[in-house]
């Protein structure tokens, strides 16, 4: 008893911390998330004693990614599917698809050979870094897109992308870490082992969260009774996520199709308006504490991370990972009419890496070979894409005056 005591002391002191940042760049008209990245890297590299121990808990390897995976991912990703107005993602399905899928995967070869021809990493390790960097968790953006008159079409798609990009993120990476030296030696046989794997993690999330979505919007019908359907959704989201995890399929993609087929159909046949009004309320303010959490957690880490004499093979990281997912962007959407320069430039530009590329990275055995290289590595990328691309996505609209139906 006197542990978990300890333990929900010192997550309540982190939470307060985060709470107080997030007020005051709110008061003064600020991204909170880069507030709390700030915040995060003051703390972890400063000494305050009444903090340590909150400190040295929450950095744990284990412990930021169970809490980050396990607790975090299913509730953001549920409150931004449920939110996500399905009749504007089928019109923008195709950016959407191609950006999710294709661009995915042309960021993840792009960044694989860039690292294992340029970053001199062995395969195996170049192409697991590749996985965690090709994924975008643009969390931070959308709330500056929305603030700042982004047209709607630019807003949807760069948030469906990131919400399916993450289950394919992590099948490649479990490909990369576990399988890839297996596949590598098959040939062309490999080549389709590692293809039909993807196609089942994918198509096997697909199918569950459809089912999930339906039976819980079913379910709703039953009643009109705010509190329990509330319940009901964070029941279905994390039934969904941790269902397919053990099936072996996409927990990521699970959440986010019950989620988009709960929030659209489950709200059309089940919701009253004052049900809907209150399970977006009671969302908002879930993930906004997980969001004070997961971005004040980055900064944290900080304390755990080795920099020594790392700094070119970071700037070249960097670089890499940004050329690649220009590549992807502009590569795949050439294939589309309708997304103007401005648009890509932004979609590019917008496309952040967050708190699961971190906690995949920490989900390696100590024993995986190159781990500390690609953690540094990971870190890095994620820090300098939330401060320095995070930053400056304001000024960028302003510069292209993205705005209304402007694209």
């Amino acid at each position: 008893m006197t542990g978990f005591h300890e333990v929900f002391i010192q997550i309540l002191v982190l939470l307060a911390v985060s709470i107080a940042v997030i007020a005051v760049a709110k008061l003064f008209n600020r991204p909170y998330s880069i507030a709390l990245v700030l915040a995060g890297l003051i703390i972890g590299l400063a000494d305050i004693p009444f903090l340590e121990a909150s400190k040295d808990y929450i950095t744990q390897s284990h412990i930021f990614q169970s809490v980050i995976i396990s607790l975090f991912l299913p509730i953001l990703l549920g409150d931004a599917s449920i939110k996500l107005p399905y009749s504007h993602l089928k019109r923008e399905r195709k950016p959407v698809l191609l950006l999710s899928f294709a661009g995915t995967f042309a960021a993840y070869l792009c960044v694989g050979f860039g690292a294992y021809f340029f970053l001199d990493m062995p395969v195996i390790s170049a192409f697991t870094f590749a996985a965690l960097m090709s994924a975008t968790d643009p969390i931070s953006v959308i709330s500056i897109f929305k603030s700042l008159g982004v047209p709607e079409k630019i807003v949807t798609i760069i948030e469906g992308e990131s919400l399916f990009n993450d289950g394919v993120a992590i099948v490649l990476f479990q490909i990369s870490s576990l399988y890839l030296i297996s596949y590598l030696s098959m040939g062309i046989a490999g080549a389709g082992s590692g293809l039909l794997m993807f196609i089942t993690f994918s198509a096997g999330g697909v199918l569950l969260g459809a089912a999930m979505g339906y039976l819980f919007s079913q379910i709703i019908r039953l009643y009109d009774d705010y509190p329990l359907e509330i319940a009901l959704s964070a029941l279905m989201f994390f039934a969904s996520y941790f269902i397919a995890e053990h099936l072996n399929v996409s927990g990521v993609i699970a959440v986010v199709t019950g989620g988009i087929i709960f929030g659209n159909y489950g709200a059309k046949v089940g919701m009253s308006e004052t049900t809907k009004t209150n399970i977006n309320s009671f969302w908002d303010t879930i993930t906004l504490i997980a969001n004070s959490l997961i971005f004040l957690m980055i900064g944290l880490e900080v304390k755990n991370i080795n920099f020594t004499d790392k700094w070119g093979l970071i700037v070249i990281a960097i670089l890499i990972v940004l050329i690649s997912r220009t590549i992807a962007v502009y590569g795949v959407l050439s294939f589309l009419k309708g997304i103007g320069p401005k648009s890509k430039i932004l979609l590019n530009w917008g496309g952040l890496r967050g708190s699961l590329s971190i906690a995949l990275a920490l989900s390696l055995p100590a024993s995986f070979s190159g781990r500390d290289e690609i953690l540094v590595l990971t870190f890095s990328v994620v820090l300098f894409s939330l401060l320095i691309q995070g930053m400056t996505i304001e000024p960028l609209i302003r510069r292209l005056k993205a705005r209304s139906s402007s694209n």
